[in-house]
């Protein structure tokens, strides 16, 4: 057993290793949909309550992730990830069903229960943060460079595999609807993402945290207090340009969620349905954009058309040049073909995802040693954040604008216009990025995949 377990350390990881971690990742997504999502429906519908309840809540579980990077620095003092990976899962289990009991409870007391929210959606924020922050250091650890764009896409998908299947169950399980049915549904998924984890990161880390050929992680204990490990970080101009790349682009990325549909209802006078079908045509453009690069990123021909660099700026400029066409085709009229604009952004958007998730993985190591974890939660930080703040200031804008205006058609098209600028200025700042040079270290990474099949 401890031979295994040594194999597994010194290889990089192979297609099941890379499974596994991607089944934590949706397990985490498993609890985060139903607590942003059913919560959220059962709040404002079921209870009649504020819709700016559950905003307020979905808002607080992002605020808390700016946590992210004392979170990963706790991994890089320990020396491992998977202790940070199982505790974080379990805290926000235990967010979770306290959400599901908040919500139950703001039925017969609103204040009670909506103090508890507050407390849950805290715990949601800080177990997504251990863990997600923890589960992507160990992966950009363990997985080889060749491997990185197509393991980045992977776990993405697991993560949406997650919500359909969750969704799709408990959405099953939830009727008839009742409070007490509402939290025992909850209970019995956050339970299952627990067991799931454990024995998907069983094994995986090795036994002294040991990856390739280094030395284990907890030889030497880090003494540097947190503060200063931070500020060592953010010295680093490629973590500190990343940062800043992250924060922009996911800041474009993400305040265009909110927006579409009602522009396609407004400008182009689509029914809900249809409108809801558009963002499916937007999502299919995702899907396929991310399987594209994961193609192009895992085979020799396709690396010769770039790296994860270029492609995160490729990504970038496709969406500044989609989000442009969609802010003319309001001025242009009803002849404007919207589902292949919009088809192109998700596209667009797709290759930017997985490239800038894979050029993180690549960067996370770039820098001084033992500070992984401070890096990827940095990162992570500045990604929830832009992330939670978004999609608010895309419709404030919209509003903003259209006050102003007095017209829907140029106050969406400046809107779209502004979010095309924030992802130029994005490519611009993934374009200074100093890339490292690939590690020596990956090539018998690679001469011992076959043994790490037999073992993972």
């Amino acid at each position: 057993m401890s031979r295994n377990m040594s194999r597994i350390a010194d290889a990089g990881l192979g297609w099941i290793g890379i499974l596994r971690l991607g089944l934590v990742q949706a397990a985490l997504g498993s609890i985060v949909v139903l607590t942003t999502s059913t919560l959220n429906r059962v709040m404002v519908v079921e209870l009649l309550l504020p819709a700016m309840l559950p905003g307020a809540l979905v808002a607080l579980h992002h605020l808390v992730q700016i946590l992210r990077p004392r979170l990963g620095y706790g991994s890089d003092v320990g020396g491992r990830r998977t202790p940070w990976i199982v505790g974080g899962m379990a805290v926000l289990a235990a967010g979770g069903v306290l959400a599901a009991v908040a919500t139950a409870w703001m039925g017969a007391q609103p204040t009670w229960g909506t103090a508890l929210g507050v407390f849950a959606f805290v715990l949601i924020g800080v177990g997504v943060g251990a863990c997600g922050t923890s589960l992507l250091v160990l992966l950009a650890k363990r997985v080889d460079e060749r491997r990185r764009a197509a393991a980045a896409t992977t776990v993405w998908l697991m993560m949406i595999v997650g919500f359909i299947i969750t969704a799709t169950t408990a959405g099953h399980f939830l009727d008839p609807f009742s409070p007490e049915r509402l939290v025992e549904v909850v209970a019995v998924v956050a339970t299952i993402a627990v067991l799931v984890t454990l024995a998907a990161i069983w094994g995986i880390e090795g036994p002294d945290g040991l990856v390739g050929d280094q030395t284990p992680d907890c030889a030497a204990p880090v003494q540097t207090p947190f503060r200063e490990a931070l500020a060592q970080v953010w010295s680093e101009p490629q973590a500190r340009r990343f940062t800043i790349f992250v924060f922009v682009s996911m800041l474009a990325y993400s305040a265009q969620d909110l927006i579409l549909e009602p522009y396609a209802g407004t400008v182009f006078g689509l029914t809900p349905g249809e409108s809801t079908r558009l963002a499916g045509v937007q999502n299919g453009g995702v899907l396929i954009g991310m399987l594209l690069l994961a193609v192009l990123g895992s085979t020799a021909w396709g690396r010769r058309l770039g790296s994860l660099q270029t492609w995160t700026i490729r990504g970038c400029l496709g969406s500044a040049v989609a989000l442009f066409v969609l802010a003319a085709g309001g001025l242009l009229g009803p002849e404007f073909p919207l589902r292949p604009a919009v088809f192109f952004l998700g596209l667009a958007n797709g290759l930017f995802a997985v490239a800038a998730i894979g050029s993180m993985m690549g960067l996370v190591a770039a820098g001084r040693k033992r500070r992984e974890g401070v890096r990827m939660g940095l990162w992570g930080a500045a990604q929830a954040i832009a992330f939670g703040l978004g999609g608010f200031l895309g419709t404030v804008a919209v509003d903003l604008t259209r006050y102003l205006m007095g017209a829907a058609v140029p106050a969406y098209a400046t809107v779209f216009a502004a979010e095309a600028v924030l992802f130029l200025v994005a490519a611009g700042l993934a374009a200074r990025v100093a890339w490292p040079a690939a590690r020596t270290r990956e090539e018998p990474e690679l001469a011992s995949e076959g043994a790490l099949a037999e073992t993972a």
